[in-house]
């Protein structure tokens, strides 16, 4: 995919860079493949906000998407490529035959025409669908669970990818894009390739509306704040905070590890990112 500019007709066109989806599909999705998505504005089930910054945007529809590629051990054939507004990386429409279609996360160089499958016996070729203990190691894959059976829920997004480094003591040692060293059960399942849309993170949305449609509220800052709602608000005339950065309830937003150090998964995690020493 490549990236579009626009010619500054209007201020918001000035900066605006977006994906060239020209090459995808321009219909409607697969209908016994949607649902309809409830917003939640970033509150939780008791109606109490636990995600600040969230609400309105467009109405979309959910595309229900095979995580679980173990699931049909058939050969499939991508009928098309499409748009996802769920999610960063591009699907790709699964054609098994018999009237079984299933969406997956389209991985980079998959075209419409070339066949897929999930097997322990496929080939190691992009789309493929393996378990960690039959691909080769210095493989890129992604689309990777944690715990067999669950489905996928490493390596997702838009250009993302794990590497497989290594593999000991019935498991498999992968190294994620943040540059985190972490073991996954060699029971577990991966495919093959990277995700779709790389450019994502290049492009820009050129004004605060786009924002709006993506659900995105607006962030304000602490230190334009009252102090009766921010440890950064008050004090005459601008001024910095007064004090190293905090959240509104106090807590250090710069450098303070916020991970659970009783978290049972932490043991599968050999060495952390390096941002994050």
């Amino acid at each position: 995919m490549a990236l579009k500019t626009y010619n500054p007709i209007t201020p918001s066109t000035r900066q605006l860079v977006t994906i060239d989806r020209s090459d995808l599909w321009a219909g409607r999705p697969h209908k016994p493949l949607v649902e309809g998505l409830k917003k939640s504005g970033g509150r939780n089930n008791r109606g109490r906000m636990t995600v600040r910054h969230r609400g309105g945007g467009h109405k979309v529809l959910y595309r229900i998407i095979d995580f679980k590629r173990h699931t049909t051990s058939l050969e499939g054939t991508v009928e098309r490529i499409e748009y996802d507004p769920n999610r960063t990386a591009h699907i790709a429409l699964i054609d098994y035959g018999n009237d079984v279609k299933k969406y997956i996360i389209a991985p980079q160089r998959l075209s419409v025409g070339d066949k897929v499958i999930a097997s322990e016996d496929a080939d190691i070729k992009v789309g493929n669908a393996l378990p960690l203990s039959r691909i080769p190691i210095g493989t890129i894959i992604h689309n990777i669970e944690l715990k067999p059976l669950k489905g996928a829920q490493i390596a997702r997004s838009a250009g993302t990818y794990a590497q497989y480094v290594g593999r000991d003591l019935g498991k498999a040692l992968l190294r994620l894009s943040s540059g985190e060293l972490r073991m996954v059960p060699l029971q577990c399942w991966a495919v093959i390739g990277v995700v779709s849309n790389p450019d994502k993170k290049n492009t820009n949305l050129g004004k605060a509306g786009r924002s709006r449609w993506l659900g995105r509220r607006p962030h304000v800052r602490g230190v334009v704040m009252n102090p009766v709602d921010h440890p950064h608000g008050g004090g005459e005339g601008r001024t910095s905070g007064g004090r190293h950065p905090v959240t509104p309830w106090g807590k250090s937003t710069k450098g303070m590890k916020t991970r659970n150090k009783k978290k049972s998964s932490s043991k599968m995690i050999v060495s952390r990112s390096k941002s994050r020493r």
